[in-house]
């Protein structure tokens, strides 16, 4: 018999990989999301998909008769009022946990964020017991690591809950990381702090998807841990700039500013931002520059141990393929 599936967020580019992947492996999937447009692909490739907000579609008609939730939806921006997000990816999520053991479901997957970390610090090799900063730069890494602790805290047997970080997802139907980089590079000219120095290391977003599935497969095991997940692969930003540059045909110039200006900049935009009229996000935020000026790398043992993780794809070769159809859609 089929092993039963809750996506949330289906409709978003890691949702629509997941929904394909566990599919793929066998899986009669249930799932949910807001775009209409994505909606029709999950039927197209034989999905039950619901469309509409999780809050009115109600968590304990979802999980009825569900093994196993992929729980992927969230508010994910740098900017945005702390309400939005405390509702969208705390609230929800407590709802969602509380729904699906009074439901019978046996395993919850819930995609939490590598931005737990972020901070104004170099981090490289970082592991599941690296700390977390005590003043989170944003909202959104505030909640997503307040989720995470619900999910992690209601592991017992019989209810098998894993928290998978993924790092910087690359894909396709991305409409959040890399078309701002492109946006950027458009322009011909990119902004970068300490002379671009600083590592990212970007995950294909079907490696992602695969580790979310890896995490049902591997559920005893993994049960109650958190476990980071990469492409394994870092570089320089200023490296990724110039190799995106060259695939959109862009001549691009690095322009270098001093990072002291970059701090006092965001910290004032920040400022400023959150009493303007209608909240604007400002151009650069503190937690954007925490991405962009330092770097932030892992170690995956944890998740070659638990879930028998390898990335397979390189990520930066598909940011490089799919980058000239981003920018122009």
């Amino acid at each position: 018999m089929s092993r039963r599936a809750l996506v949330t967020g289906a409709t978003g580019g890691l949702g629509l990989t997941l929904t394909q992947a566990l599919l793929d492996n066998g899986y009669a999937v249930r799932a949910t999301g807001r775009s209409p447009t994505a909606i029709n692909r999950l039927r197209e490739i034989g999905a039950d998909a619901i469309a509409g907000d999780l809050f009115e579609l109600g968590p304990d008609g979802l999980c009825g008769d569900i093994d196993v939730v992929f729980h992927a939806a969230a508010l994910s921006s740098p900017w945005g009022p702390d309400a939005d997000f405390q509702r969208a990816n705390v609230d929800l999520t407590r709802d969602l946990l509380d729904a699906a053991q009074r439901s019978g479901v046996g395993s919850f997957v819930f995609v939490s964020s590598p931005s737990v970390y972020a901070r104004w610090a170099d981090q490289t090799g970082l592991t599941e017991d690296t700390p977390w900063p005590e003043r989170p730069l944003n909202a959104y890494s505030r909640t997503k690591g307040e989720a995470e602790r619900l999910v992690l805290a209601a592991d017992a047997p019989g209810f098998r809950t894993v928290a998978i970080r993924p790092r910087a997802i690359i894909g396709p139907d991305d409409a959040v990381l890399l078309p701002r980089i492109l946006r950027l590079i458009r322009r011909g000219r990119a902004p970068l702090f300490r002379d671009g120095r600083a590592l990212v290391e970007l995950t294909d977003v079907r490696d992602a998807a695969c580790a979310i599935l890896l995490a049902d497969v591997h559920r005893e095991a993994a049960g109650g841990q958190a476990i980071n997940i990469s492409g394994g692969q870092a570089l320089p930003i200023r490296d990724l700039v110039h190799r995106l540059g060259q695939a959109l045909g862009v001549e691009v110039r690095t322009v270098s500013i001093p990072l002291v200006l970059g701090q006092l900049l965001s910290v004032g935009a920040a400022a400023l931002g959150r009493v303007l009229p209608g909240r604007p996000e400002p151009v650069l935020t503190p937690y954007t520059l925490s991405t962009m000026a330092w770097s932030q790398t892992f170690d995956l043992s944890k998740a070659r141990r638990l879930l028998s993780y390898e990335p397979a794809h390189d990520a930066v070769a598909t940011a490089l393929a799919i980058a000239p159809g981003l920018a122009t859609s």
